[in-house]
């Protein structure tokens, strides 16, 4: 195949748009109201780059188009070009007054709870115009948005990144996880307490693909147990909440969160092996906004005032 020069001036900045709307909305027509466009020349405008490219883009079906691997490539490509080009925009305006912008923090369980609402009032009272966006999900979820430029850092408990190129973390701090559950428990009645007691009840965990959830496993195993059979994945922090103040369900929940939840209550169960390391992660190769950059600053403070307490 011929190579492809897409710096001629052929391919414009608006084909991005275009194809990266049409792989959000599934279909031409729907791309076409989102972008305000008639669909005759957004149809015209897909041909465009299809025929600079060389290749076909979608496939056309009964309820819309589905990107091809050319599609695919492409679009990831896209994402990545049109995230530059808002950051670039963002650090102009960031450097000309300081005072506007957005932020977009990515959340895990660990660290939404004390870290990140103390850290965004101390940032919005520093800079009332900057938007702050918070986002929850899984790790694996957010490390492909964090790459793409949606978001501007993961927060949360820091997840091996291994193989994973193109990343770089920084601790925040430390502090152990904590068997919870409510105060009227039964649990609470039984003398020498023990993990196996603990298995009588249901509990709710992280997704098995978490960092936190391997680690509990690795704690039950360690002492000739299975793992609870009875249970509810979850990684929302108001819903792990909710289950076990309103239930008989045991979760494992970093200390702070059991520390400032009147209604749940550490339980006498030590998990020793099982720490915490917060902090957040960011792209490696790429620098961040000037928002997202006191984003760290304020994270970086109100982290060290957590690990004094």
């Amino acid at each position: 195949m011929r190579a492809i020069d897409l710096l001629n001036g052929r391919l414009k900045l608006r084909h991005l748009v275009l194809v990266v709307a049409i792989a959000d909305q599934g279909s031409v027509l729907r791309a076409a109201e989102h972008l305000r466009l008639a669909q005759p020349a957004v149809t015209r405008s897909l041909r465009e780059v299809e025929h600079i490219l060389g290749v076909e883009l979608f496939t056309r079906g009964p309820r819309g188009v589905t990107p091809t691997m050319f599609g695919d490539a492409f679009v990831e490509h896209a994402r990545a070009v049109l995230a530059e080009l808002r950051r670039a925009g963002e650090r102009i305006t960031g450097l000309a007054d300081g005072e506007v912008g957005t932020v977009t923090i990515g959340t895990l369980l660990a660290g939404s709870n004390v870290l990140l609402p103390r850290a965004i009032a101390a940032l919005k009272k520093d800079r009332p115009g900057i938007t702050v966006i918070v986002q929850e999900a899984t790790f694996d979820a957010q490390v492909p948005r964090l790459l793409d430029g949606e978001i501007d850092l993961i927060l949360g408990r820091l997840n091996p990144i291994g193989d994973l190129r193109g990343l770089r973390q920084v601790t925040l701090y430390g502090e152990p996880i904590r068997l919870v559950a409510r105060h009227g428990h039964p649990a609470r009645a039984r003398a020498g307490l023990t993990l196996a007691d603990l298995l009588d009840y249901p509990w709710v965990l992280p997704l098995e693909q978490t960092a936190l959830r391997a680690e509990l496993e690795q704690v039950f195993r360690a002492g000739g147990l299975e793992p609870p059979g009875d249970l509810v994945e979850c990684t929302s922090v108001l819903t792990v909440r909710t289950l076990v103040r309103d239930t008989d369900m045991i979760a494992a929940l970093p200390q702070l969160v059991a520390e400032t939840d009147a209604d749940l209550a550490p339980l006498p169960v030590p998990l020793e092996t099982v720490r915490r390391q917060v902090g957040v992660t960011l792209p490696a190769h790429r620098a961040p906004t000037p928002s997202a950059r006191l984003m760290l600053d304020h994270l970086r403070r109100e982290a060290v005032k957590i690990a004094a307490a």
